[in-house]
């Protein structure tokens, strides 16, 4: 699995707007074949910062997401919305998916 944490730095007047923004990217995004998941939170540390988490089961899954016409609209306006050029981890892990935590369960 191609594993994805982006870090987007959006400006301040944008901010309130970015989920919005976002919102047909990510969803065409879900839709497609090979991808795990595609999940957006707010930092609770940093004023306007933005972190994408998303898995794609392969790089052949992951190269088509790059290469859709979703991903290359959303690269035409984001510039216009960001504030510094985004932050990326970008790796290959074993798995399909989440795994349940081991160390921590719900009591009962």
């Amino acid at each position: 699995m191609i594993f994805i944490v982006v870090k987007f730095a959006v400006r301040p007047e944008r901010s309130d707007d970015w989920l919005s923004l976002v919102d047909d990217f990510t969803q065409a995004t879900r839709r497609e074949p090979g991808n795990i998941f595609f999940e957006w939170s707010k930092s609770v540390d940093t004023p306007d910062e933005f972190v994408l988490v998303e898995a794609f089961a392969s790089s052949a899954a992951g190269e088509t997401h790059v290469s859709s016409e979703h991903f290359k609209t959303a690269m035409a306006w984001m510039p216009k919305v960001i504030a510094k050029t985004p932050q990326i981890i970008n790796v290959e892990v074993p798995g399909e998916g989440w795994s349940q935590m081991a160390e921590l369960t719900p009591a009962s």
